[in-house]
Order: C-alpha cells, then sequence, then structure tokens
C-alpha cells in the first residue's frame, strides 16, 4: 500500500494505492495525509479500509498532479554526508556522528511541481535521498532499537542545493544553500514502514536522461534507525516530520558533472517507490507557463 496526495496545489485528495496499482479515495478515512492522521494511527487505518472494500476507486487519478505525501511537514530534518562514498567524493573524511542541517518546510513541494532556478544562482545541484516520515512524537528516545516504533514510512526527497550558497555563504551553516523555492521535491508516495528495509533500497537520479546516481542504502553509515535516535538526543520530532538520510555520489558537487541549467530535467527514484520528474526553469520562464494554464 503506497500512500498519495494527488490534484491541485492546496487542493490534493488523500489517496491509496492497493497491490495491483489501484488508486482508491481515502477521503472516507480522512481529509488529509498529515502529522496528525500519521500520530493516530491512520495508516493502519488507511490499510483496514482498503481491506475491508470501504475505498471507492479514484477515478482520473492518473490525469492528477502528484503532490507531497504528506501535507504540511513541521519539520524538515537533513543529514549530511551520510554516505561514504558521497563523503569522499566531497574530499570528506565519514563523520563520526551525524551532520544535521535543516531545510524550510516550504521547501517541500510535489514531485513533479517545477523548480524555478534562483536569480544568480550558479551551482544548482540534485541530490535523491531517502526520507523518514516520523509518526510518533520523539524525545530522548533511551535506545536504538526504540527508534523504529517512531517511523510511520518512509518517501523520496530531492534535496537540491545551491552550492555556492551551501558552501562559500553560509559560514559552514549550509542551511542557507538549501532552503530556496521549491528545493525539496517530495514523493510520490509515502511507503508504510513495516513494507519496507530500509537497509537494502536502490537509489538512481539521472539528468536530461543521462545516468548520474546509482547506489544502495547499503552505503549508509548511519542508518535510519540510529538517525531517529540520535536526533531524539537534541530535538523532539514531531509525527508528519521529514528526516532526509543524505544521497550518494554522484551529484554535481563531485566534479564529475555540470550543475544544473535552465530547462534541465532532473529524475530521482528510489527502487519500490516511484519515480519524480521536475524541470529546473528560471522565475520567468515559471510566470510564462503559468499564464498559459486556462
Amino acid at each position: 500500500m503506497h500512500l498519495l496526495r494527488l490534484g491541485p496545489v492546496g487542493q490534493e485528495i488523500p489517496a491509496v494505492t492497493d497491490d495491483d496499482g489501484v488508486v482508491h479515495d481515502l477521503r472516507p478515512v480522512t481529509a488529509e495525509i498529515d502529522g496528525a492522521f500519521l500520530a493516530a494511527g491512520g495508516i493502519d487505518r488507511a490499510r483496514a479500509a482498503l481491506a475491508a472494500g470501504e475505498l471507492p476507486v479514484l477515478r482520473g487519478a492518473q490525469d492528477l498532479r502528484r503532490g507531497a505525501p504528506v501535507a504540511r511537514p513541521p519539520a524538515v530534518i537533513c543529514i549530511g554526508q551520510n554516505y561514504a562514498a558521497h563523503a569522499a567524493e566531497s574530499g570528506a573524511r565519514p563523520p563520526s556522528v551525524p551532520i544535521v542541517f535543516l531545510k524550510h518546510p516550504n521547501t517541500v513541494v510535489g514531485p513533479d511541481d517545477t523548480v524555478p532556478l534562483p536569480p544568480g544562482a550558479e551551482k544548482l545541484d540534485w541530490e535523491v535521498e531517502l526520507a523518514i516520515v516520523v509518526g510518533r512524537r520523539a524525545s530522548y528516545l533511551a535506545s536504538v532499537e526504540e527508534a523504529r516504533a517512531h517511523i510511520a514510512g518512509f518517501t523520496t526527497v530531492d534535496d537540491i542545493s545551491e552550492r555556492a550558497w551551501q558552501m562559500d555563504e553560509s559560514l559552514g551553516q549550509w542551511s542557507k544553500g538549501k532552503c530556496g523555492e521549491a528545493f525539496a521535491p517530495t514523493g510520490p508516495a509515502l511507503v508504510p514502514a513495516d513494507e519496507v528495509d530500509p537497509g537494502a533500497l536502490r537509489l538512481r537520479s539521472w539528468v536530461n536522461g543521462e545516468p548520474r546516481q546509482d547506489s544502495s542504502t547499503r552505503d549508509m553509515i548511519f542508518d535510519v534507525d540510529h538517525l531517529v535516535w540520535h536526533l531524539s538526543q537534541y530535538m523532539v520530532l514531531e509525527p508528519g516530520d521529514l528526516i532526509s538520510t543524505g544521497t550518494p555520489e554522484g551529484v554535481a558537487f563531485s566534479g564529475r558533472f555540470p550543475y544544473l541549467r535552465d530547462g534541465d530535467v532532473v529524475e530521482i527514484e528510489i527502487e519500490g517507490f516511484g519515480r519524480q520528474r521536475h524541470a529546473v526553469r528560471t522565475p520567468a520562464a515559471v510566470r510564462a507557463s503559468a499564464a498559459l494554464v486556462p
């Protein structure tokens, strides 16, 4: 079962797919997929309603825009250099503790939404990442083993970065280069935690159809349970929070590929989660495209 939000911005319909890929309307269970839904056992309720045949097929689902699968995340917490090969290509030693930075929650957009190229940006980069979706409040967890019970599921995030802002203008804080408009395309699906082995997922990315990243979460330095436990020692994790767990090697910052330019198309995919496809356009091009929509 995958959970989706489909429809125009601000009017997304909560939905689920069954084992045959048929999309069902989740509105008999909830008006929204958000932190409150997750904290109230929403995934189990959705699964039960689907199994009982209580959810109608969502007609025309294939024609609807795909929104981020979790609405209004309270926080977007990110982990840096969490893949050994990516740390190496960045010229850094593998970190001994997780590197933590934040993205503004308003960076979260749908997986296919256009990413505006910021004025003056010269080093726009892509990063396919597995994201944890928090399902229960977590604070000062006593052990790593407790962490999994606080994870509702997983999704995909493109942690878009402007490297000059991140490395040259942030004085080591990173977030300045991570918070541009639409810098976190998310989804398409929220996959329940009990349906995923997060330690053995293939992650890939492409730019204009050319392969870039192709790796596995096996290369993670800190696994998902460790990250949730670790973060809970420093902050309170709330239902609906996203934790973006780092990217593997193969980004433009490595020096092997050019940075993104106007008109480039980025695709990212995590095995079994579905694929994102979003274009990078100048703000003027975005406005012109919007003006053509009836």
